[in-house]
């Protein structure tokens, strides 16, 4: 939302525009087609009137661009503030070195802005060069469709060695922790990034597989929610990124359902707790019996 102003479709369809026309002149049609690949369809009326009238001065009579060189899009002091905060989260080095390090400028916000709760605190290291390194080679085998051979540490220290297929990655807000799924493997399709030891590309029969088609265990879990103190609201922003539906069914009462992948069933619990009376589970069954296991579990802890 910080720049759904700067550099919009407006912007853009121009910018292309005057780069066609530094060539050559554009015909009618010409510019329709790149306002609709830029912009939006009904905006070529506005933008080919402004161009031909004069109203934006930027073509001439004879259709070229007046610019001597072609557009540029600058960063914006605001754009480069948000780059520089973005860069400080120490996940995005796991994809490379994407965002320039702009010195001259003061990130918009740090991580002494803002405090998360409900996160466990033995998130994955994102700071070890080896985690990096493993990052890296697991997001470059997966689109290459590369099969790799792993070596991993479980629970009790023991290290397994097997070769699988890596299909894509996930990561868990709740558990901060990356996890890998993968096929072609007698062990299990689930890895966690963190008990990784080694992996390197090997090359036999799984590569050039087609990429899994992923199954999930996918369910739909119904909850009320009373709205005070902004619950609603809450609710909404906090589970934005489900797949969900929500009615009224009372003046301050509302019925939400949300589908949820069953692997990650342990972490919603938790994250349904955090709105205490103003949620209540309608169902599954699974899922409520989940809740009173929970709760039980933290009266006996005195939680």
């Amino acid at each position: 939302m910080l720049f759904s102003e700067l550099y919009g479709a407006y912007y853009n369809a121009v910018a292309a525009i005057l780069k066609k026309a530094a060539e050559k002149p554009l015909t009618k049609e010409e510019m329709r087609q790149t306002v609709e690949k830029y912009a939006f369809g009904e905006s070529f009326v506005t933008i080919e009137a402004a161009l031909r009238n004069g109203d934006w001065p930027l073509l001439g009579e004879d259709g070229r661009s007046v610019l001597k060189n072609a557009p540029e899009m600058p960063l914006t002091l605001l754009q480069k503030r948000w780059l520089k905060a973005i860069s400080l989260d120490p996940r995005v080095k796991l994809f490379g070195d994407c965002i320039p390090d702009f010195p001259e400028v003061e990130p918009l916000f740090t991580g002494e802005d803002y405090e998360v709760f409900d996160r466990y605190s033995d998130g994955d290291d994102y700071s070890d060069e080896g985690y990096i390194g493993r990052f890296r080679l697991i997001l470059r085998a997966i689109g290459e469709r590369t099969p790799l051979r792993f070596e991993v540490k479980n629970r009790t220290g023991a290290v397994s060695r097997f070769t699988a297929m890596p299909e894509y990655l996930e990561y868990s807000e709740k558990d901060d922790k990356f996890r890998l799924m993968t096929s072609g493997c007698r062990y299990g399709s689930v890895v966690n990034l963190g008990r990784i030891v080694s992996c390197e590309e090997c090359f036999g029969e799984l590569r050039g597989s087609p990429p899994r088609e992923r199954r999930r265990a996918e369910e739909t879990l119904v909850f009320e929610i009373t709205d005070e103190r902004k619950a609603l609201e809450r609710v909404l922003m906090h589970f934005a990124h489900f797949e969900k539906e929500a009615e009224r069914i009372g003046e301050k009462t509302y019925r939400v359902s949300l589908r949820y992948d069953k692997d990650d069933e342990t972490e919603l619990v938790i994250r349904v707790l955090s709105f205490g009376p103003f949620l209540r589970v309608v169902s599954p069954q699974s899922f409520v019996n989940l809740i009173r296991e929970r709760l039980m579990m933290q009266k006996k802890y005195g939680l």
